[in-house]
């Protein structure tokens, strides 16, 4: 258990040497006029467990495109990805779900809280989902650490935008992820609060060994990850 998160601790040989890998791969949408738009054009990544990679780059560049594809929350028209080891293209949604679960976080732009459920209830819902016993005090453990301690039994309705981040924050901490997706995780919150998640985020990495993959344009955020890769033109660049 680590003392400053109170999350188990998990050692490199616990995990995966590689967490990510992509190749050739391609994302193609229909403009509705029935041309195709090409998003990604042979896109390539290999991702080791417990590294921490930025992904930068213009918007509209397809970041979070890439990012869906990454976690499997989307498939690509073309290429390889695997995930933990295991290809996403041979599972199907319900693999794919299965696959995430335990073993990924993800931290959306648009917060994607459950509307009907309190802060503590959202934050349970994946520790639940991982088998976790003890995912009630897990949730108020990590709701505590992202500073809302005082606000576990709150809807999303009665939360500022910058508050709804940081449940879901500790949404994607909850259940321990191998491998944590953040999609501008400091883009709603103040500095401080801001430089305190990227404490966390960076902690999560140092005493687990999670594997980060954050898109961002916080340029602080970018510098303090072992890597940072610029996507563009559908590709990404050291």
């Amino acid at each position: 258990m680590d003392a400053d998160t109170g999350l188990t601790v998990r050692t490199a040989t616990d995990t995966a040497a590689e967490a990510v890998f992509a190749e050739g791969v391609v994302k193609q949408i229909n403009t509705g006029g029935g041309d195709l738009l090409s998003i990604l054009d042979g896109l390539s990544l290999r991702v080791l467990a417990g590294e921490s990679v930025a992904i930068v780059g213009a918007s509209g560049s397809g970041k979070t495109t890439l990012l869906s594809l990454l976690a499997g929350l989307d498939l690509p028209t073309a290429g390889e990805i695997r995930l933990d080891g295991r290809s996403l293209t041979e599972l199907d949604e319900d693999g794919r779900a299965r696959l995430r679960a335990g073993r990924v976080g993800f931290v959306f732009q648009s917060f994607q809280l459950l509307s009907g459920l309190t802060a503590l209830e959202n934050v349970m819902l994946p520790a639940e989902l991982a088998g976790y016993a003890d995912a009630g005090p897990r949730a108020r453990t990590v709701l505590e650490r992202v500073g809302l301690g005082q606000r576990l039994d709150h809807y999303p309705h009665q939360m500022s935008g910058g508050e709804q981040q940081r449940v879901a924050i500790a949404r994607a901490f909850a259940a321990e992820p191998h491998i944590l997706f953040a999609d501008e995780p400091t883009g709603n919150l103040d500095l401080v609060t801001g430089s305190h998640i990227i404490d966390l985020l960076f902690e999560l990495n140092r005493s687990r060994g999670t594997t980060l993959i954050l898109v961002t344009h916080d340029t602080a955020l970018a510098r303090r990850c072992g890597r940072v890769l610029t996507l563009n033109q559908g590709r990404l660049h050291e």
